[in-house]
């Protein structure tokens, strides 16, 4: 008998249901953007909180200033892995509702063409 591998610990989000989200004010989401500042010099979207991964080590201690665990988080990079990598975190940290964006900034440029792809 062959055991699958345990679901992760966040849910993917379509960039379709992000769209939405956004256009909700009242949608209680928290956002946060892994990618380096150079590339959100390239490309970015408002109201997102920028933690990248390499600055780990300045921001990883009081994640909890900077987000609340309860609350509905969305977590973007370039394509999704880096996101994936801090949702996996963030679930040790205890976040429980998080959303990794499938495909990340690059797959929401295609239904937003004012973002640029890099």
């Amino acid at each position: 008998m062959n055991a699958s591998p345990p679901a992760p610990p966040y849910q993917p989000l379509a960039v379709e249901d992000l769209v939405q989200w956004l256009a909700d004010p009242s949608s209680g989401v928290q956002l946060v953007d892994v990618r380096e500042p150079a590339e959100l010099a390239l490309a970015q979207l408002p109201g997102f909180l920028n933690l990248p991964l390499s600055q780990f080590n300045d921001w990883g201690t009081d994640i909890h200033q900077h987000l609340e665990a309860d609350q509905l988080t969305v977590v973007m990079c370039h394509h999704g892995v880096r996101s994936a990598q801090m949702c996996q975190w963030l679930s040790q940290q205890g976040f429980s509702q998080l959303y990794n964006l499938s495909g990340g900034i690059d797959a929401y440029a295609l239904v937003d063409p004012t973002i640029p792809r890099y």
